[in-house]
This record gives structure tokens, sequence and C-alpha cells, in this order.
């Protein structure tokens, strides 16, 4: 790799992992494009749900896909996610477009028009993306690869926790719907959730932020100096 080409970094892990706080501040320390491909699969959700286009049905979302403008902005800490023009960041975030997006994802015309227009946005480098399937599919080349994980529960407290809810207690549903999630990403038939076989695994089950910040710009910091040199 050349030392003056700029990175291409690859974040994986299951829904509650921390990837998003990991790309964010990668993609600041670096001066990089944090691309949310989370954020792409939300945004066709809504597409489909404000369309009532089946989340069942592969070739429609497809279709709905090829006629849908989805693009990224840096914002800040969050990027603005546009449909066709529209802001629609915090719409995406609601838990109906949530589960949305976990259904929509797992079908295979859906997937290759996604990995196509990621493939778009990061093949210059100086990107830090984001998913499911990023090291194995979307780029398998990147020039790092990181597997976040964390035990279910510890990713169901930080979920409900992202909810803003006061409640103390962790309600049962969100772990149901996490566990839910999970199946769906580890099994189904097109780029299921594995990590790639030189992705660096970090389980952040005991660890806090810091600590897993701290291990990530290692690795950066290794890989930025082993291109130099």
């Amino acid at each position: 790799m050349s030392a003056s080409r700029r990175l291409i970094i690859a974040i994986d892990g299951p829904a509650g992992a921390g990837k998003s706080t990991i790309a964010a501040h990668l993609a600041r320390k670096l001066g990089y494009v944090n691309i949310e491909t989370g954020a792409m699969y939300r945004a066709l959700a809504l597409e489909a749900l404000e369309h009532k286009v089946s989340l069942g049905d592969a070739d429609a979302l497809a279709a709905l896909a090829q006629r849908s403008e989805i693009d990224l902005e840096p914002a800040g800490e969050q990027n603005r996610v546009l449909l066709n023009g529209r802001d629609v960041t915090a719409r995406i975030r609601d838990a109906d477009v949530t589960e949305a997006a976990s259904k929509v994802s797992v079908h295979p015309p859906v997937r290759a028009w996604m990995v196509a227009r990621q493939r778009q946005l990061g093949v210059n480098g100086g990107v830090v993306m984001e998913g499911r399937d990023i090291g194995t599919k979307v780029f398998p080349d990147a020039d790092l690869k990181i597997f976040l994980d964390a035990a279910p529960e510890v990713r169901g407290d930080r979920r409900f926790r992202q909810q803003g809810s006061d409640d103390s207690a962790l309600p049962a549903a969100v772990l149901a719907e996490l566990h839910a999630r999970d199946q769906r990403d580890r099994t189904r038939p097109t780029s299921p959730l594995v990590p790639a076989k030189d992705a660096v695994i970090i389980d952040s089950t005991s660890l806090d932020v810091k600590e897993v910040l701290a291990r990530v710009d290692e690795l950066v910091a290794e890989k930025l100096n082993n291109a130099r040199g």
C-alpha cells in the first residue's frame, strides 16, 4: 500500500456492539468519511414503509432501491441521512424502522444493490465503514478490519440506554428484539454476520468505551506506521 493512500477501515459486528461510536471517533480523528451502512438500510426500510412495499418482497424492495437516492453527509457527531433529498436522520432511528431494516437487509438483491453503492462511496479510501459484512463482502481487501462484539445482555443494555429511557431495568422486549436480530443477521444465506478471517476481534463485554477506543487507536496507528515504513 502506498504511504500516500488513505486507509479503508472496516468495522463489523452485531447490534449494540459500539460500531457507531468507534467509527465516528476514527473518522473525526483521521479526517475520514464515516459511512454508516446500517443507516442506508434503515433509509431504504423507511422508504418501503412509506410506500407500503412488503418487507418480504425481495424483487419489489430491490426495484425500490434502484429508484431511491440515499446519501450521507458529515454533520458533527453523526451523519445526516438524506432519502431522496429529505433529511430522515431522526426518523430512521425509530423502532418501526429499526425492525423493518433488519427484515429488509436479509434479501440478496437488496444487499447486492447496497454493496455496489457502498463500494462506490469507499473505493478511493479515506473511509471508516461500519456494518455487518464490510470486511467479508463489501471490502474484503480493507486495510484494517475490526469485529466488535459483546455479550447479548450487555449489548441489550446499551441499546436500551440509547433509547433514552429513565427506567433502570432492562426490558425483556429490548433483549428479545436483539436476539431476533442476531439470529437473522447470523443465519441469513447472503453475507451472514461473521468475522473476516483476518479481522481483529474486540470483545467489549468487560471493557469501557475508553478502553475500546484506545485499542482501536493502537491498531490504526500500527497500520499507518507500517504503510509509511
